[in-house]
């Protein structure tokens, strides 16, 4: 067998349709578009349109909400953090910030700020500098010795 030996199956490829050639080829004058009308145009999409009937996306109900004020905070586990220390990518001696946690390639992007959460061990003795952090958290870092401060209050709710 050689290169030029080749070939498709029979059947397996059709040659394309050359609309608009003339009533002979069967697809001619209007080309199977029908008469007039927006449809019949070039360069015409009517997505979601339904002929008049209120279309699917208006007629279903609409469900949720976005906060625009909402914060996206990176989430760091602690042992990510012990992780990065005893690669040496962390000093343990410099606090934990997030221009720290960049450096040492724990996150990629600032967004919000850093939430520190409880998963994982700890064993470095370090001082953190961050957004929030979750109750189990807080609890394992000072129970090594360390210290947290956070840099966002939490706002208590208002009650009516």
């Amino acid at each position: 067998m050689k290169l030029n030996d080749l070939s498709d199956n029979p059947g397996a490829s059709k040659n394309r349709m050359r609309v608009g050639r003339g009533i002979g080829s069967g697809k001619g004058k209007t080309a199977g578009r029908g008469v007039k009308g927006q449809k019949a145009r070039t360069g015409v999409a009517v997505k979601g349109f339904e002929g008049g009937q209120m279309p699917l996306h208006r007629r279903l109900p609409k469900r949720g909400f976005y906060n625009p004020f909402s914060t996206d905070y990176n989430e760091v586990n602690l042992g990510r953090i012990q992780q990065a220390v005893e690669a040496g990518k962390l000093d343990a001696a410099a606090p934990v910030t997030l221009e720290a946690l960049i450096a040492a390639g724990v996150i990629a992007k600032p967004r919000d700020g850093v939430k520190i959460l409880g998963n994982g061990k700890l064993e470095a003795k370090l001082a953190f500098e961050v957004a929030a952090a979750s109750k189990s958290a807080l609890a394992a870092i000072e129970a090594v010795g360390g210290s947290i401060k956070l840099l966002v209050v939490a706002e208590e709710p208002v009650s009516a």
